[in-house]
């Protein structure tokens, strides 16, 4: 697909609202041209606001008046190929013309800006978001909004990242390395890992940052011994000062890499939430994906830890996942209600381009008439019936039915650093290969970012570079509250 760009700067939102409708072609972005060449959208700023969509038996045009006011021109120009790309494929999208990341970050902002009445208009009629979604967008923007309340000046999270997997999935692009390979590196990696904690809180203490949230990810955190755990986490809790900390979560994740020594192991150091990660309980699918455990495995270790006295456990779970179909996700879905866990997060399948799903070519259906909006739309109506509260929302690029990733939890069990995060309210420091530090000025629209090496040997071999790079910590909060 050839987009061309006329006498205008908008090529970016033209290029992701033509890729929502087109997620396996590539999108080509041409300035200058002799001609216009077929399949092609053709966007214009030259005189009028002119859009022309020409695809097989389908060419027609839009024109609007310009305003010579940019944000209001590439709104127009938006909605003008919106709807010619709607015409030609009879259908809509359930998020409009929204292509970003944090749909809910936006609202906030319009209702902020034009209050909560017009800003809800703005959003349903010139953003053209579906009356569900924008339903939905409002319940998280509230949740949202009473969490970010708690974040103050100096308040920050701090993200450990265990980039090791028993097994990796074909949906996934995340940075870690399967224990089969990366077993030689695991020790080296966490008695590392430990020197770059000690080093971050010598950070934080000297700038008297708050801590609010503790979060250990990957990967899959539980692929570590319990030794191994016990020592990172014990690392933290005598480190930090831990006395500000509201929430410590760890992705257990992968229900074959759960014991009871491992748990206690959690436990023991404070950890108030972790996280359990089925994807599906249809044994087949779990097959599919590369996963090396069974439906039941997941409900045993979920009762294995609350008989180790976890009471707040978070389920994730995949809409789209291939071999799976509706009838099968529901029944998921309903058996992970049964167990009752106190937060469940829907993800939608995307087609990340590191995955062995988009390597492979292996074929998936991720496109705009998918029936992982039927799942999503059963998420919602079941898990508002059953009193989750929406309290965090994203989207990504290629994602089946061009949909979301939603955190559904009971009222007081919402995960702050998903919020925290996901908002990019605060300071993220980060620990581990593929940890990447979010520097924040509170009250500022400025982030700055330190990036850790994304292997573990790269991590291993070129540590002392990269810790010499968190001198950066230091500097930014020097500029933003002028020390001297």
């Amino acid at each position: 697909m050839n987009l061309y760009i006329d006498s205008h700067s908008f090529h970016y939102e033209m290029e992701n609202l033509t890729r929502a409708f087109y997620p396996y072609e590539k999108i080509t972005v041409l300035k200058e041209c002799d001609e216009l060449v077929a399949p092609y959208v053709y966007t214009s700023c030259k005189e009028d606001i002119t859009v022309t969509l020409c695809v097989q038996d389908f060419c027609k045009t839009q024109t609007a008046t310009k305003t010579n006011n940019d944000t209001d021109d590439e709104l127009i120009m938006a909605q003008l190929l919106y709807k010619l790309l709607c015409e030609r494929f009879n259908t809509t999208l359930p998020w409009g013309l929204l292509t970003g990341v944090r749909p809910i970050k936006l609202l906030r902002r319009i209702i902020d800006e034009k209050g909560f009445d017009d800003a809800v208009e703005y959003y349903k009629n010139d953003l053209m978001v579906s009356e569900r979604k924008s339903e939905l967008a409002l319940i998280t923007e509230k949740a949202e909004r009473e969490i970010l309340s708690l974040s103050e000046e100096k308040s920050f999270s701090l993200y450990i990242s265990i980039p090791f997997c028993p097994s990796r999935c074909n949906y996934c692009s995340f940075v870690s390395q399967s224990v089969e390979k990366a077993k030689h590196l695991i020790d080296d990696y966490v008695s590392l890992l430990v020197k770059e904690i000690e080093a971050t809180a010598q950070y934080a203490k000297k700038l008297n940052l708050k801590l609010e949230t503790v979060y250990m990810g990957g990967g899959t955190p539980t692929t570590l011994s319990a030794p191994q755990l016990d020592l990172i986490l014990s690392t933290v809790n005598s480190c930090f000062d831990m006395s500000t900390c509201r929430e410590f979560t760890v992705e257990a994740g992968r229900p074959d890499t759960i014991t009871k020594e491992k748990l206690l192991a959690i436990k023991k150091n404070n950890v108030d939430r972790i996280s359990i990660n089925p994807q599906t309980l249809n044994d087949s699918v779990l097959e599919i994906i590369g996963r090396r455990h069974s439906a039941q495995d997941t409900i045993d270790a979920f009762m294995l830890a609350r008989e180790c006295g976890f009471d707040n456990i978070n389920m994730d779970l995949i809409a789209g996942l291939k071999g799976d179909c509706y009838e099968s996700f529901v029944s998921t879905l309903d058996k992970v209600r049964e167990l009752s866990p106190e937060s469940i997060t829907i993800h939608t399948l995307s087609l990340k381009r590191s995955s062995t799903l988009n390597t492979d070519n292996i074929e998936i259906d991720i496109g705009i008439k998918n029936e992982s909006t039927d799942m999503l739309e059963y998420s919602q109506k079941v898990l508002l019936s059953d009193s989750f509260i929406p309290y965090y929302l994203y989207r990504q690029s290629r994602m089946a039915g061009n949909l979301e990733n939603v955190g559904w939890a009971k009222k007081g069990c919402e995960s702050l650093y998903n919020v925290y995060v996901m908002d990019e309210t605060h300071t993220i420091l980060a620990c581990g290969a593929g940890g990447v530090t979010k520097l924040k000025a509170y009250d500022l629209d400025k982030l700055e970012r330190i990036f850790n090496f994304k292997y573990p040997y790269e991590y291993i071999t070129r540590f002392p570079e990269m810790i010499d790079r968190k001198e950066h910590i230091l500097e930014f909060y020097d500029e933003y509250f002028n020390f001297d």
